[in-house]
């Protein structure tokens, strides 16, 4: 092995150059928008910005964290209290609540908002019912609001806690409480004093990445009227005309995020368990009766009304009223949305193995250099920013080296050529594939990571280089991990909506963005269409993520 190692070292080093030339086109996309973004709070604002600096920014932060707080205390009592019922309690309906609290993370945010404002306007039959049999004026209270908005992303972002607490309760944290008990402790000790703090690291990764999604979230503040840092950027860039100041919006947003960040790996500092003997788990507590009941109540509410309602609501209007380009441009959306999410897919895709097929590579002939691996975690930093500040961000570079494009292909061709890259496909292409290869990323690394490196050195003495490795060796065991990295990629491009409203070409329709154009005009009936398909594709990757957790596992 040893030789095998040896003799591989300078046909690898030959080819780090162009390992490293990869890590740097497929991080441009993610090192451009922030260091543009960056860049912007240090510049001289403009008139505008001085204008937003003084008299809406404070609103604009503290609503956003507010928000936040909101929709991470919603997250957490919802996420651990289903987490902890289902993985340590037996109530009637418990096999089903298991995978059906993952549901509600197949909508997106916007789309769920959509629903309970056609279901909570004044004028709906269930505020005309409360009106009447209460003898109120006003109803139930308005949905449009920021406690409406927490509420909403509540119902659709608890799926992320529920699932990292479920695997940390379901693993050895009843063993845990079980010798806490031994020792003199109630239940409520046990939990608080053993349970909570062994799932804490899970608990605080799946509450990150809700807030990240809270922060970045546009269509529920914009749709509700909630001034936050995400609805301010597109205000400033549509309504008043100012990309300096957007960007520089965009820069408070972006701190925003990675403070996030920085406080998710301060929480879990320091954080280890250690394994029990036991490697099954315990036998849950039988809870029958009305406290059995009960429990199956409580898993049942977030996901009746995450999931459940809104899709009744969608597919009730969709019969009724419909979209009235359908049959007609409708079938325009659909093909629109299913070429950009496929480019992005296949771009994403290709990039990951590249990266990951890389550093292993590299990895195998002992030659890793700590600037690959500086330039993966650049490549895979999008996940973690907002769309929205990816695209402010990009839009300016992007410009520049458009205009200089043009220039240069006017000067050899000797005739004008227009600008090619703004306002085309290519820019949406551009900025989902910094958004979404994170996604991409870790699929095909944990696959690649199974691959025991005993095949490369099989692969070696053969005299297989280091393309035929990949193509007949790594690619058909890793083709699961592929395919699942690309349905993740197609489904989160399906959903994006701030990113393709800013980047998309003139006249160039997506199903989020003519649900949005029409939610907009207050045409929600007409919306449903859109929005409806948008859940029945973001289904399918989550059915596959039921059955990988909970479809094949005996603890279920």
């Amino acid at each position: 092995m040893s030789t095998l190692t040896t003799s591989a070292v300078p046909h690898v080093a030959r080819r780090q150059w162009l390992t490293t030339l990869t890590l740097i086109l497929v991080a441009l996309p993610t090192a451009v928008p922030i260091l543009s973004v960056l860049s912007s709070l240090l510049r001289p604002g403009s008139e505008t910005w001085q204008h937003l600096r003084d008299s809406v920014l404070p609103e604009y932060v503290g609503n956003t964290l507010l928000l936040m707080a909101l929709v991470g205390i919603g997250v957490l009592l919802v996420g651990v209290t289903c987490a902890w019922y289902t993985a340590t309690r037996d109530f009637p309906g418990r096999r089903w609540l298991v995978w059906a609290l993952i549901l509600p993370i197949a909508a997106p945010a916007y789309v769920v908002a959509y629903a309970y404002a056609d279901v909570l306007a004044f004028d709906s039959e269930l505020q005309r019912g409360v009106r009447e049999m209460f003898g109120v004026a006003r109803g139930l209270p308005p949905v449009r609001s920021l406690s409406g908005a927490a509420i909403i992303l509540t119902l659709c972002l608890y799926p992320y806690v529920y699932l990292f607490a479920y695997t940390a309760f379901a693993g050895h944290a009843r063993s845990l409480t079980d010798a806490a008990r031994t020792l003199g402790a109630n239940r409520r000790q046990a939990f608080s004093r053993v349970a909570l703090p062994h799932a804490r690291p899970a608990i605080a990764g799946g509450a990150a990445l809700a807030l990240m999604e809270t922060a970045a979230d546009f269509g529920v503040v914009d749709f509700f009227g909630v001034t936050t840092l995400t609805s301010g950027v597109f205000r400033t860039w549509y309504a008043q005309g100012d990309q300096e100041a957007a960007l520089q919006l965009a820069g408070w947003l972006f701190l925003v995020v990675m403070l996030l960040v920085l406080a998710e790996r301060w929480v879990r500092r320091g954080a280890h368990t250690n394994p029990v003997s036991r490697q099954v788990s315990a036998p849950r507590d039988a809870i029958r009766g009305v406290h059995g009941w009960l429990m199956t109540l409580i898993c049942a509410l977030p996901v009746l009304l995450g999931f459940v309602l809104p899709v009744a609501v969608f597919v009730y209007n969709a019969v009724a009223v419909g979209d009235p380009m359908l049959g007609r441009a409708f079938g325009s959306y659909i093909t629109n949305t299913i070429m950009v999410a496929a480019i992005a897919a296949v771009l994403c895709v290709s990039c990951a193995l590249a990266l990951a097929y890389g550093l292993r590579v590299a990895s195998f002939a002992r030659a890793r250099i700590p600037l690959q691996q500086l330039g993966v975690r650049l490549a895979t930093l999008g996940y973690a920013l907002p769309g929205m500040v990816l695209a402010v961000g990009f839009i300016g570079p992007l410009t520049m080296l458009d205009r200089w494009l043009a220039g240069t292909l006017s000067n050899w061709l000797d005739r004008p050529v227009g600008l090619l890259l703004t306002g085309s496909i290519a820019a949406l292409i551009i900025v989902y594939l910094a958004r979404f290869m994170t996604v991409a990323y870790n699929s095909c690394d944990s696959g690649m990571a199974r691959i025991h490196q005993h095949y490369d050195a099989a692969a070696r003495s053969l005299g297989a280089s280091t393309r035929n490795m990949l193509t007949r060796v790594h690619l058909p065991m890793l083709m699961p991990s592929v395919l699942t990295a690309a349905l993740l990629v197609f489904v989160d491009v399906v959903k994006e909506l701030p990113a393709t409203l800013i980047l998309r070409p003139f006249n160039f329709e997506t199903l989020a963005t003519r649900a949005y154009r029409l939610a907009s005009d207050e045409r929600i009936a007409e919306a449903s269409t859109a929005c409806l398909a948008i859940v029945l594709v973001g289904l399918i990757p989550t059915l596959l993520l039921a059955r990988q957790n909970f479809g094949s596992s005996k603890s279920t």
